[in-house]
């Protein structure tokens, strides 16, 4: 995935609970509704011993709208409640990219 710079990624790094519950249906659902979002470039994602997700935004305000939605504040509810252990997120405007 490429996009012009500059622009923001938004990086969720995870530890799960040993809770599944719903995780990997929420976990899709939240995909689909971020990606119909304002703003909304692309997301790619990893899991090992921990997750890491990184999804990609034109602006501030698009990922404070997102913060925002009602189904991701449930879904972000339950997240703090069963799914994991322990999670950060971290915001970077990407300036400058590269690729092979």
């Amino acid at each position: 995935m490429t996009y012009t710079p500059p622009y923001y990624a938004v990086i969720f790094t995870s530890k799960r609970s040993n809770v599944d519950d719903g995780y990997g249906s929420i976990s899709e659902l939240m995909a689909s509704l971020a990606a119909q979002q304002p703003g909304y470039l692309g997301i790619e994602s990893a899991r090992e011993d921990i997750g890491i997700t990184v999804s990609y935004w034109r602006d501030l305000e698009s990922i404070k709208a997102w913060k925002q939605n009602n189904e991701h504040l449930a879904a972000q509810k339950a997240g703090r409640e069963k799914w994991y252990e322990r999670y950060i997120v971290r915001i970077a405007k990407v300036e400058k990219h590269y690729e092979f």
